[in-house]
Formats: C-alpha cells, structure tokens, sequence
C-alpha cells in the first residue's frame, strides 16, 4: 500500500492537533496520506486506550485518510532502539512514503521528542537494503526505501517553522477532527480529571497557535513545519 504521506505521532491526536489542516488539503490534492500512531497513549489521564482506538477511527475518516495503524509500543516507555527501529522500518517500507510528517525534536511531552529521534532514525535505516525486513501485512520480504523529505510538525512549543501551510479552508474540518477526541479535550460533559489539555483554555491556545502561523504568510489560519535539510525551489515565484 503506497502513499504520498506518512504521518507518524507519538499518540493518537498529535496529527490532528498538528496536521489535520494539511492532511486534508493534501487529499484534495489528490495525495494519498496515512498516519501511523506509535502509542494508544494509555499513560493519559482522561479516556482508556479503547476509547482512544475509536477516537482515532474517527479522526481518520475526518481526514480522509487512506489508513491508520497502531504500533502499540510502551506510552512513555518506548526507546529508540533497534527492535523499536525495525518494527517501524517495516511499516515505512510497507507504505513506502515519499514524504514524512512527525514529532518535533523538542516539545514539552519527553516522548515527542524521541518520537521525532525514532522516525527519523528508521527511515534513514529504511533506505538500507542490508536490513532484512517482511511486510507486516503480507509477510513477503522487503525491499528499501527512504522517504525524500522529513518535516517536523509543531506541537506545544513556540518554534518557528521552517513553512507555513496555509490551512485557512480546512480549519473547521481540523477542529472537527480534533473534537474527535472527547475523552482529551474540553468537553463540559466529562467528569474525568482535569489535565493540560482537557480545558477551554488550550483549545484557545490551538487556535491561537494556528492563527498565529496563518498570519506569518498572510493567512487566516496555518499550519507550521521545521526541517533539518534546506529546502529549496526551482522558481521563486512557487514562494507564497
């Protein structure tokens, strides 16, 4: 299963929180986009990994996406190892992605930044044709791939991208896709704990945040990305 973007979070709701804006713009764009969650974030204090399962169901069809996996690796306790590496090399190969979304290297929440180590990590070792992969769906064995690019979506910390994504026609979609997740973000009618982002307020800053990134190229509303490589244009006049 081929797709044009691999989107891959540390928990369910990072894409949407980061990235819904330009998952469907890419969709109507004619790509192809899918998301790999690497946790079912069972470490979270509101919701329980079931419920989180079906709220990222339903975040997915919001985004239209093509699929979604679950790596079920530890919340809070996976590493960026070789057996963490190569079980996610596999999915890489299996969707064979030309460009990557995940993670920023320094956020407030420790497994985002070395989710971004991890993603970053496999899919260069993806591109090595010495490691032996199988396909996680099929079984048949592998061949190498790398993705082209590697862009770094912006979570809690104010980091200045790299581009702006303009996501102004999506974002009622984006909030859509957010809400998704009842158990996580406000939701008056919840009797569970209060956590950092369960309340009125962080919603606010979400928006905020995207508006702010809208209005660094002239825009309503925006979506933020950092990348290590310098990226480059054949023609000025593709700059917005």
């Amino acid at each position: 299963m081929n797709v044009d973007v691999l989107c891959i979070g540390a928990h369910p709701d990072d894409v949407e929180m980061t990235s819904a804006g330009t998952v469907l713009s890419l969709v109507d764009q004619g790509k192809t986009v899918a998301v790999i969650d690497l946790t079912k974030g069972e470490l979270g204090t509101r919701g329980t990994p079931d419920i989180r399962m079906q709220e990222a169901a339903e975040g997915a069809r919001i985004m239209r996406l093509t699929d979604r996996q679950n790596m079920g690796f530890k919340d809070g306790f996976f590493r960026n190892d070789e057996d963490h590496q190569r079980a996610l090399i596999a999915w890489i190969r299996h969707y064979q992605p030309k460009i990557v979304l995940t993670n920023t290297v320094d956020d407030r929440h420790p497994d985002h930044g070395r989710a971004a180590q991890l993603v970053n990590d496999a899919c260069f070792y993806s591109g090595l044709r010495q490691i032996a992969t199988n396909d996680p769906v099929t079984g048949e064995v592998q061949a190498a791939h790398r993705p082209d690019f590697i862009y770094f979506f912006i979570q809690d910390r104010s980091l200045k991208p790299d581009f702006v994504v303009d996501i102004t026609p999506y974002w009622a979609q984006k909030l859509e896709a957010i809400k998704a997740y009842k158990s996580q973000f406000f939701n008056p009618d919840s009797s569970e704990p209060q956590s950092y982002i369960s309340g009125e307020p962080f919603m606010k800053f979400l928006e905020s945040r995207t508006r702010d990134q809208g209005h660094m190229i002239n825009v309503e509303f925006g979506e933020g990305f950092i990348s290590k490589r310098m990226l480059g244009v054949t023609n000025l006049f593709d700059l917005k």
